[in-house]
């Protein structure tokens, strides 16, 4: 293998690499433009030198008994411990991060693809992914079942003790299409009003209803958080 195809095989995992960590940092992903980077042209490299040792090893006989992907063939489960290093357990016990990385995971993948020339399929597989990850969630909540406009956040709502909670509670369930969790803490000075929940209007931000509650009648404060 001469030294241009291998210095082209890894300028165009690093760039892959680039693509799929600027789509990352553009999210504040806790994944960036230098780890993806890193990660394809590592693994595009061990694909070259697995291939080429395999091949050297037999004297460049096309026929051989060793594997020339034994290398590429580890990198898949070794960069699985990168990817469970980005995935987190939030405090309102939400999961997050398996986005981020998946597209670890795919990075080694084009990595490897492109050390064993498989350009038109990285193309392909990179188009793909851009289209799933920016094009498609829209898509969705525009075309897609009711379920997927749904947007689920948490409340901590305070109210004056005086006011009747029941009222205010009838007024939150007319916001919501769903409610999961439900508490009521109460003391002299304010009530404290817990709940998770969902509401099917997609076209409303955090902060439309955080506006809406903060008007009703009684409520002294309110604490939102989306999931």
């Amino acid at each position: 293998m001469g030294f241009g195809s291998i210095l082209l095989k890894l300028s165009l995992s690093g760039g892959v690499g680039l693509l799929l960590g600027i789509e990352r940092e553009a999210k504040h992903k806790p994944l960036g433009v230098k780890t993806c980077a890193v990660i394809a042209i590592a693994s595009c490299l061990l694909t070259i030198v697995s291939i080429q040792a395999a091949f050297d090893s037999h004297n460049g006989e096309f026929f051989i008994r060793a594997d020339p992907m034994r290398l590429a063939a580890q990198i898949i489960s070794g960069v699985g411990f990168l990817g469970a290093g980005v995935i987190l357990r939030r405090s309102n016990d939400v999961i997050s991060g398996l986005t981020t990385a998946a597209i670890v995971w795919a990075a080694s993948g084009f990595g490897i693809a492109i050390g064993a020339g498989y350009y038109v399929e990285v193309l392909v597989g990179v188009a793909l992914i851009f289209i799933v990850l920016s094009l498609l969630p829209q898509t969705l909540k525009k075309v897609g079942p009711d379920v997927l406009r749904e947007q689920e956040m948490r409340l901590n709502i305070y109210v004056d003790p005086d006011e009747d909670i029941n009222r205010i509670i009838h007024e939150l369930e007319e916001r919501v299409t769903d409610v999961k969790d439900f508490k009521i803490k109460g003391h002299n000075e304010e009530v404290k009003i817990e709940m998770r929940c969902t509401t099917g209007d997609g076209a409303s931000t955090l902060f439309d209803h955080y506006r809406g509650i903060s008007k009703m009648t009684g409520v002294e404060r309110v604490e939102i958080e989306g999931m």
